[in-house]
């Protein structure tokens, strides 16, 4: 039996579009390791560096719903039958709404960029804060 990892979207490329891959190993790395050995390339979008790299910030990766930088990161024991899913971090960013400009500016964290929306196209109760 192996361990099967859920795939987000945003890393399906990788994996030829499957939404889950199976995998083995003992621990969450020796397991990313085997995969990326058919999917090249998944591991790197997941840990930096070679060797022992640590866990991207901006990926969130869970065995049986508990969060893996509780459980070793890396180094988290894994089993026949685990399953492993990837979620990219999708919190932060902020909105701002510059008097001067007349503008609101989006950052979102996960996308890197931004977006401007002109100030008439802000509702008036978001306008007054």
């Amino acid at each position: 039996m192996a361990v099967q990892v859920r795939v987000p979207t945003i890393l399906r490329s990788y994996t030829g579009g499957s939404k889950v891959v199976e995998g083995v190993g003992d621990t969450l790395d020796a397991l990313f390791i085997d995969i990326d050995s058919r999917f090249p390339g998944l591991r790197g979008r997941l840990v930096s560096g070679d060797g022992g790299g640590e866990l991207h910030r901006f990926v969130n990766i869970y065995v049986n719903d508990e969060d893996v930088r509780f459980l070793g990161g890396l180094d988290a024991k894994i089993a026949d039958g685990d399953n492993i899913t990837i979620l990219p971090a999708v919190a932060g960013g902020s909105a701002t709404i510059p008097a001067t400009l007349g503008e609101i500016t989006i950052l979102p964290a996960v996308a890197g960029g931004s977006a401007t929306i002109p100030a008439a196209a802000v509702p008036r109760a978001l306008a007054g804060r």
